[in-house]
């Protein structure tokens, strides 16, 4: 990402407004919580077993399909993606925080082009892994998920050509949004337990073709694009009412988000931790 003169990270900095930046300020320490907390199951599991080439260890944790014996390219992709999924959550983290891009702003650039090219590759590693070798529950599964892994490609292009041109509002904004797309896996985990905590499981089932799973798993991406729209329009130019209205919405967002880490935390990050 292109580096700014700002103090603070794009997504309650001063795009935001100044009115709304404690709660964009709220949102942002949960979520990163959460995501620690994935990216630390990530590498606790994942990693440790790959390092010990323990790869039928992978399958201890419940997976669609992960490690199979003879399949040596679809191992090989599923190792990529799963372990590129913790480098592309930790540097998407660290390009919000303001003492990296303020100190060191060609570490801050070079993270911007890890970030996006992990993005890329965790993207097409996804489709190739959902419809070659048919890692899905169901159709609308896949569908949802290649979804998320077009806006990925499609957002990840635009952020750059804006740093290309060094547009770096333009840029902020195509990159947030990118960092959003990028982690519809994290925000579908999220959202299933938030929701599951709450309504008891309803309208969800084993092959995540439910009512609420096919909203939860497209909503993973398109609703915080959404919000975020609303609350960087509402802090740019937005009226009073808007700027009210953004403020419940993040206050909304950042209490289901809490429930969701607290949640996929204890029991689907949790077992796999240590």
């Amino acid at each position: 990402m292109h580096t700014s003169n700002s103090d603070t990270p794009p997504v309650f900095g001063p795009a935001a407004g100044p009115a709304l930046r404690p709660f964009g300020v709220a949102w942002f320490l949960v979520a990163a919580t959460g995501q620690a907390a994935f990216i630390w199951m990530i590498l606790a599991h994942y990693g440790r077993k790959t390092l010990a080439a323990d790869y039928a260890g992978w399958n201890d944790k419940p997976l669609i399909k992960g490690y199979i014996p003879g399949d040596d390219s679809g191992n090989t992709m599923f190792a990529v993606h799963v372990l590129l999924a913790a480098v592309v959550t930790l540097g998407g983290l660290l390009q919000l925080v303001p003492a990296l891009r303020r100190r060191a702003p060609a570490l801050h650039r070079w993270n911007g082009r890890v970030f996006f090219v992990a993005a890329i590759v965790t993207a097409t590693g996804g489709l190739w892994l959902t419809w070659v070798r048919q890692t899905y529950l169901s159709v609308i599964s896949g569908v949802a998920v290649s979804v998320n892994a077009v806006l990925i490609l499609g957002l990840a292009a635009w952020a750059w050509r804006a740093a290309v041109r060094r547009d770096v509002a333009a840029h902020r904004r195509w990159a947030l949004r990118a960092f959003l797309v990028v982690n519809g896996v994290w925000f579908l985990r999220v959202g299933i337990m938030a929701w599951a905590l709450a309504s008891g499981g309803l309208g969800m089932n084993d092959r995540l073709s439910g009512p609420a799973d096919v909203v939860l798993q497209f909503g993973a991406y398109l609703i915080p694009l959404a919000v975020l729209e609303l609350y960087l329009r509402a802090g740019e130019r937005g009226a009073r009412r808007a700027r009210f209205a953004a403020a419940g919405v993040m206050v909304l967002a950042t209490l289901i988000t809490a429930i969701g880490v607290v949640g996929a935390t204890l029991f689907m990050w949790g077992p796999y931790m240590t």
